[in-house]
């Protein structure tokens, strides 16, 4: 019988970029082309982009609710990545950037942080779940989801995301466990960005990783350091294959760190984080790791990057116009989406605000 400690041996983080951007696992490396490698970046400047105009309008009060993703980029951007188009997408509230290049319209994610209804009325054929803000409830969707696929002998899978703080929550677990016992091809992500809002991970499990915590379950589990998209793209990708082949789920924890807050709902960093902490995490950024490794390769400029820059910034503002234009929603919009079948209750308080709206 293994003892905890010699479980916990076999989970080492999986890396193929250092800080400085150096490939340290080279026979690791995912096989992408030149131009792949280029659009991985590309998609996550535009990204820390698309995250600083967004708090910018949170605080103009033209966005509504927001969680940050700066510092998330390569475990968000590099798993999705590794998906194929057909695949199924159960995200979290702050799992936006993969939702939108799954296919998601940027305007209707923007109308999603606002609350309204036409934001999470997705286009026809697009895998994609309404962003689920009960914290770990989409790993049990997931599971369902995979295990739909399965029976229905679709070749793709499900994958889900959610923080170290959702590793927390039964439905982890629950989700985690079911689909395990019926081999459904399902990835599930904890990003690991050290705090369930200002709870440390030390202090939500005193296992020495979330990883380790697919042994209970009979999956398969990874530690990823995921502020490299390489090992995030390589790890979610061999994960893929092995659930399309039928060897079941597999957990991912990746290693990352959110620069901001946890939302924008007043959520202050510094009353729980150390400026060591922060400045010790900023050497590690995402960005800054591939993109020396892109301008060692010659597959990356200053000039390429302003250009992203600047079509991010006009693509924000026209998708923030076409939101604008949405006509605002109306109490019976939201009465009339509640059920198919209005009860008696409901349909009363239809006809009531009918008449008022029609005033």
């Amino acid at each position: 019988m293994k003892t905890i400690e010699q479980v916990e041996e076999h989970f080492e983080t999986f890396q193929i970029l250092n800080e400085e951007g150096t490939v340290v696992n080279e026979s690791a490396m995912p096989d992408l082309s030149d131009e792949q490698l280029q659009e991985i970046m590309r998609r996550m400047v535009y990204t820390r982009i698309w995250d600083q105009r967004a708090i910018s309008l949170n605080r103009q009060g033209r966005l509504g609710f927001y969680a940050p993703t700066a510092g998330q980029e390569a475990s968000m951007l590099g798993s999705q990545f590794a998906l194929d188009k057909e695949d199924w997408i159960l995200p979290g509230y702050r799992d936006i950037p993969q939702v939108v290049f799954h296919g998601l319209p940027l305007y209707q994610a923007f109308l999603w942080s606002r609350g309204h209804f036409a934001g999470s009325q997705f286009p026809e054929g697009l895998n994609i779940a309404v962003p689920q803000i009960i914290i770990g409830a989409q790993i049990v969707q997931a599971a369902g989801v995979a295990l739909g696929l399965k029976r229905k002998k679709k070749d793709n899978i499900a994958i889900t995301y959610t923080g170290d703080g959702g590793a927390s929550q039964g439905d982890f677990y629950e989700g985690m466990n079911f689909a395990g016992a019926y081999n459904a091809p399902a990835i599930f992500v904890v990003q690991n960005n050290r705090f369930a809002i200002s709870v440390p991970v030390e202090k939500q499990s005193a296992a020495k990783t979330i990883a380790q915590k697919a042994v209970a379950a009979g999956i398969e589990g990874i530690q990823v350091d995921g502020m490299d998209v390489l090992a995030v793209y390589k790890a979610t990708s061999d994960a893929r294959a092995r659930a399309l082949a039928g060897e079941g789920p597999t957990l991912i924890e990746m290693l990352t760190y959110r620069y901001g807050a946890h939302t924008m709902a007043g959520d202050d960093p510094t009353r729980y984080r150390t400026q060591q902490e922060d400045d010790e995490w900023a050497k590690k950024d995402p960005l800054i790791r591939f993109r020396k490794f892109l301008e060692g390769k010659g597959l990356w400029s200053e000039e390429r990057e302003n250009e992203v820059v600047e079509t991010a910034k006009e693509e924000i503002k026209q998708a923030i116009k076409e939101a604008d234009k949405t006509p605002k929603q109306k109490v019976t919009d939201l009465l009339g989406f509640m059920f198919e079948k209005p009860p008696v209750n409901i349909r009363e308080q239809l006809e009531e605000y009918t008449a008022k709206e029609s005033k």
